[in-house]
């Protein structure tokens, strides 16, 4: 293959290196060419998840490359830390609020549900701490990562609580007691000090890093080749780093997309630049070299699971303009919260049914007014989104999803869908031909007015959203649709468009822009 001047300064590279690859920038290939060029060396290539585990194995494969070894963090420490240990895995990967409660024996503490609340905070400590690099629990102040002053209060309260109870159930874990979660045994491969027996490490994704998967990275012997783009960082809220920030290697770039064209490329551009209102940010100049094509697999993006929804049922139900659909991962997902409530229990909460609720925290709630309260105390947003569907659709919900799961295509049959839906966290690594946008996204006015009040801002919360946005517009590769109030609430010109309106069904009586081939 012919390679970009750029590829090819990657490939005769010298030692550890960063790698700033935009989105589409054929960073696969790149490194499939860069690990051909070594054949006598011993290449470990950690991948961001397993599906991207599996698709970068099977490239790999493909050009015989028997010396490259392709895992995820957490397949690797799997390997070191459970495999033939004494230890057995939590099924649903971590805990639910209520089993935090029964395992710690919180029941019956003073307050109005200060048991769930307490569990929360020592649930977001655990998982703080597990993808931390610091080696104690105490080396980290949870109150750092809370931004909601009604959380911040709770914690600064039961600091000390907090403190005791997550050291407490590491504990148990660590003596297995109980099941471990899968950043557990991640944070115990980096306490163990893992020796790597490989030449080259190449680090995918660095821009959303564990903290603990950063720490074992850093410290091994062979050459480190960290890939990534500080741009595509959406994981903050899990406590994942910018691991380009972290580590001071000769940088190079990828910056011709091969996915999209121009036109998109611009716009990206575009948003990105939102954050020189507030700071100076590593920008690259995104070179869109896509090709036109067809539009075969068209797709909506939110941001929240709760825009999604609603979208969905929007497009099939109420205005009946799509027949099928697909879910990016499983389309029950979309109806649970982070700790494990349904919709549904949300719902029989809303209609007085206490008695029909199955999870303990929401049936130990009172009303709508207490669960709210809860929200506030322990920042779950993602139940707060659960809420507001509840309360746009009421008695309506049950039948709504039902029809959402009977149009719903099996995977195999994913490309046949009239609209595949997803949130920007699930379809990261994705591409389609056509996206549409929800309107939950941040908008230029609000950049623009928390920029003006920056000292009583979080700067890499704000800096994610437009991250949010950045790779929700990069999914596409010929045609996107986006709310023109997300660009400018003010009606303005926007810079990199000609202010073409869309015409796509999805899209009627809205006012969205477009941008990409000409159609």
């Amino acid at each position: 293959m012919k390679l970009t001047q750029e590829q090819a300064a990657i490939i005769n590279s010298k030692g550890d290196i960063r790698i700033i690859a935009v989105a589409g920038a054929g960073k696969t290939t790149t490194l499939i060419e860069y690990a051909k060029a070594r054949p006598d060396k011993s290449i470990l290539y950690l991948a961001f998840n397993k599906t991207v585990k599996i698709e970068a194995e099977r490239k790999f494969a493909e050009v015989k490359l028997n010396n490259v070894r392709v895992e995820t963090a957490h397949s690797l420490a799997y390997h070191y830390i459970v495999r033939g240990s004494k230890y057995t895995i939590k099924p649903e990967g971590s805990y639910k609020i209520n089993e935090i409660v029964d395992i710690l024996h919180l029941r019956g503490l003073k307050g109005k549900h200060t048991e769930s609340i307490l569990a929360t905070h020592i649930n977001a400590y655990l998982s703080y701490f597990c993808n931390s690099a610091p080696p104690k629990v105490s080396d980290l102040d949870y109150e750092d990562i809370l931004t909601d002053r009604e959380a911040i209060q709770f914690a600064t309260r039961y600091k000390k609580d907090i403190l005791y109870q997550t050291r407490l159930f590491l504990d148990k874990m660590n003596k297995g007691e109980i099941p471990i979660t899968h950043d557990f045994y991640l944070k115990k491969f980096q306490l163990a000090g893992p020796v790597l027996q490989y030449d080259v490490i190449l680090f995918d994704e660095g821009q959303d890093a564990s903290g603990a998967m950063l720490e074992v990275f850093r410290t091994q012997a062979g050459v480190k080749v960290l890939v990534g783009d500080s741009h595509q960082q959406i994981y903050g809220w899990r406590y994942a780093v910018n691991s380009l920030d972290k580590l001071n290697y000769p940088m190079y770039t990828l910056s011709t997309s091969f996915r999209f064209d121009q036109d998109i490329a611009d716009l990206a551009s575009y948003v990105i630049q939102w954050k020189k209102l507030y700071s100076a940010p590593l920008t690259v100049k995104i070179i869109g070299f896509g090709k036109s094509r067809k539009s075969q697999t068209r797709a909506v993006v939110a941001r929240t699971n709760a825009g999604l929804l609603v979208k969905a049922i929007e497009l099939l139900i109420e205005k009946k303009e799509i027949r099928t659909i697909y879910f990016e991962g499983r389309i029950e997902n979309y109806t649970y919260a982070n700790d494990g409530a349904s919709i549904y229990d949300i719902l029989n909460l809303y209609n007085g049914e206490v008695g029909r609720i199955r999870d303990t925290t929401i049936a130990s709630m009172g009303s709508m007014e207490d669960l709210e309260d809860y929200i506030k105390t322990t920042g779950e947003t993602q139940l707060g989104m659960l809420v507001d569907v509840v309360k746009k659709y009421g008695a309506k919900i049950p039948g709504y999803i039902k029809k959402l799961k009977d149009c719903h295509l099996d995977h195999d049959d994913k490309e046949q869908a009239d609209m595949i839906f997803s949130t920007v966290h699930r379809c990261k690594g994705m591409e389609y031909d056509e996206v549409t946008l929800t309107n939950d996204f941040i908008t230029h006015d609000k950049v623009v007015k928390q920029a003006e009040n920056i000292d009583k801002v979080n700067i890499s919360r704000l800096s994610e959203e437009i991250n949010l946005l950045y790779v929700a517009i990069t999914r596409a590769k010929s045609h996107l649709y986006i709310p023109q109030e997300i660009l400018t609430g003010q009606k303005k010109a926007i810079p990199v468009l000609k202010q073409r309106r869309a015409s796509g069904a999805e899209t009627k009586g809205e006012n969205y822009v477009y941008a990409g081939v000409r159609k």
